[in-house]
């Protein structure tokens, strides 16, 4: 499997990978990433649903909006497109905005999907994000070896290599704006996730130690209709890494919630 750039379309705004036909599932990529991090899923899903990956703003080809300030900014961006009743799947912060979506929206969203997020990070997480986020200028490209080593290790691999491309490439106020807002944020509230009405899978890696399995599983806790599912062996970049086991559960759930 090759990382490479996909046509886009624009949709309100944002710019988008769109595959396949039918019920509409929707894919939010997270900090410093684009579309094509979605590469595997776009392929395994669009034979059965129509698919739309959007870009983040600041991010692959969507401009930077400086007025975004939290990750409900960042959900409206998204809600502006949404015209019709999704399945919604996040990773990382887009994870963040999709349980907002959902949370915000509940007449848009049919079912939320959130791989790898955060809940209630501790007060040490919480200080070394944010001075990550305090370190960066917003004009000059981020080092993106700290990211890449906390999601894949050292060890070389093509999908590090394209995170590596999408790290380089990204404006840099887009990523400084993006990564604040992820910065800061907390996670869904208590109170929203036990009000969510749409079924809600947590899924995040065993060996992630940021977005960890105890919070994805906390989180499902809580939601009313929610469930847990955690990947042996994958960590943050799990829809890269382990896509098979991803995307077997997304099918089962989109089957689930758009049947």
């Amino acid at each position: 499997m090759t990382w490479t750039t996909r046509r886009r379309s624009e949709r309100s705004g944002l710019a988008a990978i769109e595959a396949g036909a039918g019920t509409r599932i929707v894919l939010l990529h997270g900090v410093g990433l684009r579309a094509e991090a979605w590469n595997r899923q776009i392929d395994a899903l669009a034979g059965s649903y129509h698919v739309t990956a959007f870009d983040m703003p600041g991010h692959g080809g969507s401009p930077v909006r400086p007025e975004m300030t939290c990750v409900s900014d960042y959900a409206d961006a998204v809600l502006a497109d949404l015209t019709e009743p999704v399945l919604v799947v996040g990773h990382s912060m887009g994870a963040m905005i999709a349980l907002d979506l959902a949370s915000r929206a509940p007449d848009r969203v049919r079912g939320v999907v959130a791989l790898n997020a955060v809940f209630e990070r501790s007060p040490d997480a919480a200080r070394a994000v944010q001075r990550r986020a305090a370190e960066l200028d917003g004009v000059t490209i981020a080092d993106p070896t700290g990211a890449l080593d906390r999601w894949f290790g050292k060890e070389a691999s093509p999908e590090r290599e394209a995170c590596r491309d999408w790290l380089c490439s990204v404006t840099p106020a887009g990523y400084k704006g993006a990564y604040t807002v992820f910065a800061h944020d907390p996670g869904p509230r208590r109170a929203d996730l036990e009000q969510l009405s749409c079924p809600a899978l947590f899924m995040t890696g065993a060996q992630e130690p940021n977005s960890t399995p105890a919070m994805s599983q906390a989180m499902a806790a809580l939601a009313p209709n929610g469930r847990a599912i955690i990947v042996p062996e994958a960590a943050h970049m799990m829809p890269m890494t382990h896509a098979e086991a991803v995307n077997a559960a997304l099918l089962a759930f989109a089957a689930e919630v758009l049947s």
